[in-house]
């Protein structure tokens, strides 16, 4: 489904801000897998998502998805079939449209039909939006006419959710989703993205600080340091993993041990 070939990205080459980014990096990620990462604070963790999503074009390697090279395809033909969260919850809406005009842009923009505008959205169509917004149980079926400006935290991270899979991305970006939010719509927001993901067998990839998250969500586990992928565990190895095991791992693949206080953290309670 993904394939990436050696990436590598450097950002301010040549001057004293010079920071490598992306180290030749390379992964390929199957139909259906739903992989967690972990790693510290300037791992690359973001920059390999914003690599995969076109914010960026790499300085070396390849970005394949399901057989199309998208290295130098501009972000706006890649959102069409990817889709990205990100931590904070004010990022992936306009928050002076209202509910519905959101969710009809992020409807139409995957072309369908490929010749839509805003102003075709019909009765069928706010009716579908009405149906998925009654599935995320938080009210907002009855508030299509409000702006998402008034919305709280945690019903605008849902909102962005039901946005960028509202037509079934080929791959679910999902950058600590759940980071700024209060425990309890966290874990709101989390147990609705497993549902979605599950129902509609979406190809998806979640940057997580927690480590019990990392273990326990989806079918693999990737850690991050220094711009490369320092362990790939999955399968009959990962279902016998502790916490313990994976910090050691980590270790033995970084060369030193995890220093991220907030993931340390996460080791002793979900957080």
């Amino acid at each position: 489904m993904l394939k990436l070939t050696d990436i590598s990205k450097t950002f301010n080459p040549g001057t004293a801000n010079e920071k490598t980014a992306l180290n030749h990096l390379s992964l390929t990620v199957n139909s259906g897998d739903f992989i967690t990462i972990i790693g510290s604070n300037g791992a690359g963790k973001s920059t390999m998502f914003n690599a995969i999503c076109g914010t960026f074009y790499v300085d070396e390697g390849k970005v394949e998805l399901d057989g199309t090279d998208l290295t130098f395809l501009p972000e706006h033909a890649r959102a069409r079939e990817i889709g990205h969260l990100f931590q904070d919850p004010m990022k992936g809406t306009a928050p002076s449209m209202t509910i519905e005009e959101n969710l009809a842009v992020a409807y139409l923009r995957t072309g369908r039909p490929k010749s839509a505008f805003l102003s075709r959205v019909s009765k069928t169509d706010r009716q579908f939006f009405q149906d998925q917004l009654a599935q995320l149980n938080m009210g907002l079926e009855d508030r299509m006419k409000q702006p998402v400006g008034l919305l709280y935290g945690g019903q605008r991270q849902a909102l962005t959710l039901l946005m960028a899979t509202l037509v079934t991305p080929k791959l679910l970006l999902l950058d600590e989703h759940t980071a700024a939010l209060d425990p309890g719509t966290a874990e709101k927001v989390l147990e609705l993205t497993k549902k979605v993901v599950s129902e509609r067998n979406i190809t998806c990839l979640m940057v997580t600080h927690n480590m019990h998250q990392a273990l326990e969500m989806g079918n693999r586990t990737l850690m991050m340091d220094a711009g490369r992928i320092v362990l790939d565990v999955s399968g009959e190895e990962r279902s016998h993993m502790t916490v313990d095991d994976l910090l050691e791992k980590f270790s033995a693949g970084a060369g030193r041990a995890l220093d991220n206080d907030r993931i340390l953290l996460s080791t002793e309670a979900d957080i």
